[in-house]
């Protein structure tokens, strides 16, 4: 792979003789900024060899960087290596910026030139970064040596053999008994958002947004149930910019009756110039610098007034993170069947633990077993992520993914972490339990104790509706930072209904997010420790956020576990654990016990009640 990533950066480095350029960059994206993209689009992946969520790597003439998050810092020193990518650690002290690196490569190599013509532009396609992303890149390059931004140019069209095109899978209706509100009715609750932002349309971008707008679901992205698609919302008309051969017959007839006409994808530029409303609302984190241009190069007349972009966050967003009766009844139903197969899987693997037998189990065959039960309960789809399974030192590894090449045998000793989920048709699952696989060291129990003290904390948390995840974020930290310990990747994320496993804009974060928390939000709880080439612990659960009490000061919410698993008590220190903590975990063990018992053979019941055994104080 190395050679062949090599090849490829000499190929781009001829076009970009070519076209005079100095460096182009490859962030993650697809036109519609997706964190998980079509393989049409993995350009990053293709150029660079890492296939991390998040990541932008840069090429310049002369070398080649690749900057992405501590989730990935491990797994990209592996795949960079034996290439010309030097990884570049985001949120660590001293690693350049991107427009520092590349004006720190074109003085290094000043004198330097393209055909004779010193050259100081920069290029990115346009289509695949956002307008905010763009206008920070260009300022950036310009403070730094004076550099400019080219956004007009896709060099992969040129140099991409083979690559994959876009699906034509079709799209299918979400019945009413899982959306639990028409799409008509989304949509009128969308225009009166934007009248109240003084818009009267917007452009759609973000695909889950308009799956849930539309109720419809589709299969374009690996793991997230959605469909390459616009939505171009005005006053008087709503269409789905869409390859049309995606659509039966039945999905259009629907669309119609849902007031929604169709036309092709690639004519949503057109659509834009033909918009004829005074205004149109573009949230430029979301819509990508090319067809923002589309619409603010051109000279649209209204009566003689020209339109204007009003530039706000997506009123969707928001919207779809507050679940409906209906939804959180299916994350309720989905998380059933879940819990079900996680403990006839649990079950299973407490046959092998402490064992030497557990040597004929790799992390890989470990993730097909427990697909293939979850894959046994009704509604199931798909998974809602590719699970992470990592043993030993690989569980240091924030986002490992076993392949052929590092799947490793899991021995008698030490933690194993799995972070899964599914796709279920009433519900997106997503939990991570780390499980003690035989005798493990005070290290190994230590840095688990830790993590489940902070998971719980954020558990126990009563908050005035309305608080950010940010203020709540430390206390799934505070007891690590008192040890000089730290995770740099999020507490908690919110969570689709069968849509992407990640939802935001709340979560939990050290970094400031404004985003509200109010009820009937779902949000992860997934503080963690990983100790490089050693161990990692991470312990996860889905909440939904529910009412707690009303007084004088205000509304007051509080979270409800709605992932039903046990957690494995054997590395637990308790001496470590606050009373407060011990009988969380006992209430919570007890409500697993009561709500998946009844679903279970004889031995899976009597293997749970061990599980959920009460903890002594």
């Amino acid at each position: 792979m190395m050679s062949t990533v090599n090849q490829r950066l000499e190929q781009l480095r001829e076009v970009m003789r070519r076209e005079h350029l100095v460096a182009f960059i490859f962030p993650s994206s697809d036109p519609h900024q997706s964190e998980y993209v079509a393989d049409h689009w993995k350009g990053r992946e293709w150029i660079s060899g890492f296939n991390g969520s998040a990541g932008t790597a840069v090429v310049t003439l002369w070398s080649a960087a690749l900057w992405t998050d501590s989730r990935y810092f491990l797994a990209a020193e592996e795949q960079l290596r034996g290439t010309e990518y030097q990884l570049m650690k985001l949120k660590i002290e001293g690693t350049p910026t991107i427009a520092e690196w590349i004006d720190s490569e074109v003085r290094v190599h000043e004198g330097a030139e393209t055909q004779g013509d010193k050259s100081t532009e920069v290029a990115v396609d346009g289509s695949l970064m956002a307008v905010g992303e763009v206008r920070e890149l260009k300022a950036e390059l310009r403070h730094n040596g004076g550099l400019t931004l080219r956004t007009n140019l896709d060099p992969l069209a040129l140099i991409w053999r083979q690559r994959p095109p876009i699906s034509v899978a079709p799209v299918e209706i979400y019945p009413m008994k899982f959306a639990g509100e028409a799409a008509r009715d989304k949509i009128a609750r969308i225009r009166k958002a934007l009248r109240a932002q003084h818009a009267d349309g917007m452009l759609m971008a973000a695909l889950d947004d308009i799956a849930w707008t539309l109720n419809l679901r589709g299969t374009d992205v690996h793991c997230n149930p959605v469909f390459v698609s616009y939505l171009l919302v005005s006053t008087t008309a709503v269409t789905l910019y869409i390859n049309k051969v995606k659509l039966s017959a039945t999905v259009v007839d629907y669309l119609k009756d849902e007031g929604v006409g169709v036309d092709d994808y690639a004519n949503i530029a057109q659509g834009l110039k033909d918009y004829s409303e005074y205004n149109i609302l573009i949230d430029p984190a979301e819509v990508n610098y090319t067809l923002y241009q589309a619409v603010s190069n051109k000279a649209m007349r209204h009566e003689g007034l020209k339109t204007e972009i009003v530039e706000a966050e997506s009123p969707v967003k928001r919207m779809k993170t507050v679940k409906n009766a209906t939804e959180i009844a299916g994350f309720r139903s989905a998380m059933l069947k879940d819990g079900i197969a996680l403990v006839k899987f649990l079950y299973w693997l407490s046959g092998y633990i402490g064992k030497p037998e557990i040597s004929s189990l790799t992390e890989m065959a470990i993730d097909r077993k427990l697909t293939a039960l979850r894959a046994a309960q009704p509604l199931f789809r798909d998974i809602s992520f590719d699970t992470i399974a990592g043993y030993g030192a690989h569980a240091a590894i924030v986002h490992y993914e076993a392949t052929a090449d590092t799947d490793i045998p899991l021995q008698p000793r030490g933690l194993l972490l799995l972070d899964s989920g599914a796709q279920y048709l009433d519900g997106t699952t997503d939990i991570t339990r780390t499980i003690a696989l035989g005798p493990l060291t005070e290290e190994e129990k230590r840095i688990y104790t830790l993590v489940l003290r902070g998971h719980i904390q954020i558990e126990l948390c009563k908050f005035p509706s309305g608080s950010s995840g940010t203020q709540l974020d430390i206390l799934a930290r505070q007891y690590m930072w008192r040890e000089g310990i730290n995770y740099l990747h999020g507490t908690g994320h919110g969570v689709g209904t069968y849509l992407n496993v990640h939802e935001g804009p709340h979560q939990f974060r050290m970094e400031w997010k404004p985003a509200p928390l109010v009820a009937g939000m779902t949000i992860t709880d997934e503080p963690g420790i990983y100790l490089a080439g050693r161990c990692g612990a991470r312990t996860e659960n889905t909440l939904l956020i529910v009412p707690y009490r009303e007084t004088e000061f205000g509304r007051f919410l509080q979270f409800e576990s709605l992932t039903l698993c046990p957690i494995d008590k054997a590395p637990i220190v308790s001496e470590m654990m606050l009373p407060e903590e011990i009988a969380w975990l006992n209430q919570y063990h007890q409500r697993v016990y009561d709500t998946l018992a009844p679903h279970l053979d004889a031995d899976e019941r009597q293997w749970l009640q061990q599980a959920t055994a009460p903890l002594a104080s």
